[in-house]
């Protein structure tokens, strides 16, 4: 029907149509998918969810006498420092090791004493803090050599103060994700919260049928190289993602039943907007990253808007037992979108509440804003380099003994 390049067209004259993906399910039972399909030229998704395997890449800027820094914390943060003498990685859940008034420094030998982190507080705070505009401590330690001649360095930056400052992020947009519940007899802290202890609670984290993955479920018109909202800037797909697992079993619509794809992406931090990118942390469990995606769905067949038309009473996910401490949990069985969304499930017969991780408020918001941009003329997509591979298997470590000699 419609090319990227014609759609760009419409975008510059601010002449294109664009719709949320929620307005395309609302409005389709009644025109038809030919109809939407020819009056849109792309659908907006979005998601706000936490997204723990996210980070940053920043370069400091040399100093005089240079440093190649051999260990670095931010904040108290440990960044990962072991590919260039003022480059780092700051991971979203590496959790801070000191921070606080009379902390000791790590830089003084100090360290063994700090291994228990018990602050709530971890890179994805210090990432959401640089890009809010507010001011880092940085110390570091020298690997001294002829020609990074010192020690050690302590100051402190900013996102203005620095050279690069760009999120990359290994595994974001999980496809479909999974239900959290506890048969047990204990509380457990986990990457999905706190799940009480007899079916006491359930938790969700994707937000469904508005989600972007859901929309494109065999990624046929997103790629690497598609341009997408990422943190309130313009970000791109990288890669597919850690986990990337396109071969899930689906239901006859296509959606996958659990864990199906993923993505990485990548977008310049220093754009972002902190009412986007969010610090946030688990109880028990450790630090992580709330933070906003939003893809554009260029419509450029009749099969693109009938993607977009599935709801949450055809998407599914499964509910996994987490008081088993085995890779492979128990599961409930499968339950819909539709289920988790009215806040309560029957499970064993008794009823369970249900929570989101996922905030539907804001995930609806990246997609309105993401419609925003395209409508003013500020955002054009961009023709994939390449597809996202289709054929992926997904790898356990089966070979690794369960006993360890600590001798």
């Amino acid at each position: 029907m419609r090319t990227i390049a014609e759609i760009n067209d419409k975008i510059q004259r601010q002449q294109a149509e664009v719709w949320t993906v929620e307005e395309v399910k609302a409005r389709t039972p009644e025109l038809g998918i030919a109809e939407v399909a020819q009056r849109v030229d792309v659908i907006t998704t979005g998601t706000f969810e936490p997204m723990e395997s996210s980070g940053a890449i920043l370069n400091l800027g040399h100093t005089d006498p240079p440093i190649k820094i051999y260990q670095c914390w931010m904040d108290g943060v440990l960044a990962y420092a072991g590919f260039g003498a003022v480059d780092l990685y700051l991971g979203a859940s590496q959790p801070a090791e000191y921070g606080g008034a009379g902390d000791p420094d790590p830089s003084d030998g100090t360290r063994d004493a700090l291994r228990s982190p018990v602050r709530r507080r971890g890179g994805g705070h210090v990432i959401a803090d640089l890009i809010a505009g507010k001011s880092v401590q940085v110390r570091a330690i020298g690997q001294v050599t002829d020609c990074y001649p010192r020690a050690s360095l302590e100051t402190t930056i900013t996102r203005d103060t620095i050279n690069q400052f760009y999120l990359y992020n290994p595994r974001n947009l999980y496809q479909n994700f999974i239900v959290g519940v506890n048969g047990g007899d204990r509380p457990l802290y986990t990457y999905l919260g706190c799940l009480q202890p007899r079916l006491g609670n359930a938790v969700y984290s994707n937000p469904g049928a508005i989600a972007p993955l859901f929309n494109d479920p065999y990624l046929d018109v997103i790629g690497i190289g598609s341009r997408v909202f990422l943190g309130g800037g313009i970000g791109y797909v990288a890669w597919e993602g850690t986990q990337h697992f396109p071969l899930q079993k689906r239901l006859p619509n296509d959606t996958p039943i659990g864990p199906a794809a993923t993505l990485a992406l990548i977008g310049d931090a220093k754009q972002m907007d902190p009412q986007w990118v969010r610090g946030c942390y688990f109880s028990s469990y450790g630090a992580s990253l709330m933070l906003g995606v939003g893809v554009p769905l260029p419509v450029l067949n009749e099969e693109v808007v009938r993607r977009c038309t599935v709801q949450d009473s055809e998407i599914v996910a499964p509910v996994v037992d987490f008081s088993i401490p085995r890779r492979v949990r128990p599961t409930f069985g499968l339950v819909s979108y539709a289920q988790l969304k009215s806040g309560r499930l029957t499970m064993d017969g008794k009823t369970v509440r249900v929570a989101p991780l996922a905030s539907l408020h804001l995930s609806r918001q990246v997609a309105i804003a993401l419609k925003q941009w395209i409508d003013a003329g500020k955002f054009t997509l961009t023709t994939p380099v390449a597809p996202l591979p289709s054929d992926r298997t997904f790898l356990a470590q089966e070979r690794i003994s369960s006993q360890i000699n600590l001798e």
